[in-house]
């Protein structure tokens, strides 16, 4: 049985997709001692997973909603989107495939001319659709209502005809033998036909997924050139950056 303060606490993770401890603190006036045992008592009942700084949503098979998503470590995305933006040099072509990390990276290369971006992530043509120095070529398919990714057979077929510079692709989850983890089959079968045709891959993720799981293998981080994350917890994943010549940015360090 949960008390008033963790039932009201699960409506924020439930709207927000994340909690931290000193917001919760003030919030309910307690100190961040109880705010912790609340956190803990929620985490043994597989309801929320603990992070630095707080928890977020339990890492279970099912994908948080879009909104919840979006609200998860603005912060953090918005930095590796710089971070990932700053590795994108002028007169380039990429992918840019589904996330709200990615779409933080289309946000800034708003300032970049001459690129040609091809994308299944409505919300980075969106984003990108005004700019004059960048062209903007959406992959065909099915569209998903929740969050305007494009997936299906259609897009893969349409993501083959590329062979670009770079590719920018997200993940759901990171596992600590560096399987990159996703929720939908359809989404995965693009963003493989995207690293295979990019000459370098760019992996953006901030440190809340590793915290969750999901259930399709999309890649092995040994496949991707460059990791940009806020911060990398995992010493485990650290070796294995180093060991596949996998070059690690944290925004955070």
């Amino acid at each position: 049985m949960l008390s008033e303060r963790q039932n009201a606490i699960m409506e924020i993770a439930r709207s927000e997709g994340r909690v931290q401890v000193e917001a919760l603190s003030g919030r309910f006036a307690v100190s961040v001692q109880t705010i912790r045992k609340d956190l803990n008592d929620l985490c043994d009942a597989r309801l929320l997973s603990r992070v630095h700084g707080g928890a977020v949503l339990g890492a279970g098979a099912e994908n948080l909603g879009y909104e919840a998503r979006s609200a998860i470590a603005a912060a953090e995305k918005a930095a590796i989107g710089a971070a990932a933006a700053d590795l994108i040099p002028d007169r380039s072509s990429l992918f840019i495939n589904i996330g709200t990390t990615t779409e933080a990276v289309a946000r800034a290369l708003l300032g970049h001319s001459g690129l040609m971006v091809i994308t299944n992530n409505l919300n980075v043509a969106h984003a990108l659709r005004a700019s004059p120095e960048i062209e903007v070529i959406v992959a065909g398919g099915l569209i998903r209502r929740a969050d305007g990714g494009i997936v299906g057979e259609a897009a893969v077929d349409f993501i083959r005809q590329f062979k670009v510079d770079f590719a920018v692709i997200g993940a759901s989850a990171i596992d600590e033998d560096g399987s990159l983890l996703d929720f939908d089959y359809r989404e995965v079968r693009v963003a493989q036909a995207i690293i295979a045709n990019a000459r370098h891959v760019v992996l953006v993720a901030d440190a809340t997924k590793f915290a969750r799981t999901a259930p399709v293998r999309l890649a092995q981080l040994g496949q991707v050139g460059t990791f940009v994350t806020d911060r990398c917890p995992s010493e485990a994943l650290r070796d294995l950056c180093g060991a596949s010549g996998v070059r690690l940015v944290e925004t955070a360090a």
